[in-house]
């Protein structure tokens, strides 16, 4: 599953540096305003994959988990592939939201993975396979804007589709999964499902934390670009700039993810939450202040750390305060929760910049973690 989701990372993440870029060179066929198309194309995925999730969740308790990692993975191979055929911008909007409703690799790869492994060591299995994720998210950008620079934006989407078809084929021949015999859980409804998950001690805050701890985190994305440009001056090296913060950023979440995840285990993942939270609103506020790209590479890379150990730990939780057999229903809303957070990130760090400037991000994302820490703090159970 590390291998899967990996594969699965690197080859979602290859298309991200240039979408804006392929939105533009397809044109509109319908005179639409082509940074509207631009935002689309990320919002359209993000809010069909948080209307999806729930239900794909849903149905992985009742029908297998690891059906639904196949369906993730072999229909985004399908998607992807069509995509690099794409004749306008609205057709790829409407690829993306398509994509949306039929993916969800992360979801099912947790849920299967947190079924699968021993609860007392759910914090390492999660970081294992966050730093899957994780290391994928660091090199999928590299690659796919060295792709879409030698060969054109259509080669990036058939290496895609090719990387999401052979994860497909490793979980098929390779992943075996033990199915729950209860009975019991099978015949509840969907809605009374998901009603049991959140009705479970601490499960409604652990979603709060999700959603803030990826919203603090997905505010600055859209727009580093624009404020590493401002630091060099010019744009000679801005994309490549760019890449790396995140490679950085990503490489340093993916070790502390498996480091603390397993750490977790032992002194258990309240503490490790609580300690990441904070150490990721401090190493925010200074980032307000830097005047060179090498300060924010530097920054952003113990931030990316600070944060990789919260999310795994978040997971863990979750899997803690509720019953065994849930894992398709929990992990389902918990991407909802997330998939509507990246939903709302590029419009709330747009306020931010009209109101406060490229500098203000790192004070609202240092903000949003210190209250969730706070709150962490004084609200979340053992």
């Amino acid at each position: 599953m590390f291998t899967a989701q990996l594969l699965s990372a690197v080859g979602f993440s290859m298309i991200f540096p240039f979408l804006p870029n392929y939105v533009e060179d397809l044109g509109s066929a319908f005179n639409l305003d082509i940074v509207f198309l631009a935002g689309a194309v990320f919002s359209a995925q993000a809010i069909t994959m948080a209307i999806a999730s729930p239900v794909w969740g849903a149905l992985a308790d009742r029908f297998g988990r690891k059906l639904m990692v196949q369906r993730a993975q072999f229909g985004g191979a399908i998607l992807l592939l069509a995509m690099a055929f794409a004749s306008s911008a609205e057709m790829l909007v409407g690829l993306r939201a398509l994509q949306g409703f039929v993916t969800g690799t992360v979801a099912a790869a947790n849920a299967l993975v947190a079924a699968s492994a021993p609860r007392e060591r759910t914090g390492y299995a999660m970081g294992l396979l966050q730093t899957g994720t994780w290391t994928g998210v660091a090199l999928g950008p590299l690659i796919g804007g060295l792709l879409a620079d030698a060969y054109g934006y259509n080669t990036a989407f058939y290496f895609t589709s090719a990387l999401l078809f052979l994860s497909g084929l490793l979980v098929l021949f390779f992943v075996k999964e033990e199915r729950s015999t209860s009975s019991g859980r099978k015949r509840i409804s969907m809605r009374e499902g998901w009603r049991h998950v959140m009705d479970s001690t601490g499960v409604k805050l652990v979603f709060f934390f999700r959603f803030m701890t990826w919203l603090s985190r997905n505010i600055l994305v859209p727009y580093l670009p624009l404020f590493i440009a401002v630091l060099m001056l010019n744009e000679t090296r801005v994309n490549t700039l760019t890449g790396l913060v995140i490679a950085l950023s990503s490489g340093a979440g993916t070790v502390a993810a498996l480091v603390l995840g397993g750490l977790g285990d032992k002194l258990g993942h309240r503490r490790i939450v609580t300690a990441c939270m904070f150490a990721a609103a401090f190493l925010f506020v200074p980032q307000i202040w830097v005047t060179q790209v090498w300060q924010l590479l530097i920054l952003q890379a113990l931030t990316g750390a600070a944060v990789g150990g919260v999310m795994p730990s978040l997971a863990a939780l979750l899997n803690h305060y509720t019953e065994p057999g849930e894992e398709g229903a929990v992990y389902g809303l918990d991407n909802s929760v997330i998939a509507v957070s990246r939903a709302l990130a590029p419009m709330l760090g747009a306020l931010v910049v009209y109101l406060g400037g490229f500098r203000a991000l790192f004070a609202a994302a240092a903000a949003l973690m210190m209250v969730t820490g706070i709150l962490a703090v004084l609200k979340l159970p053992e």
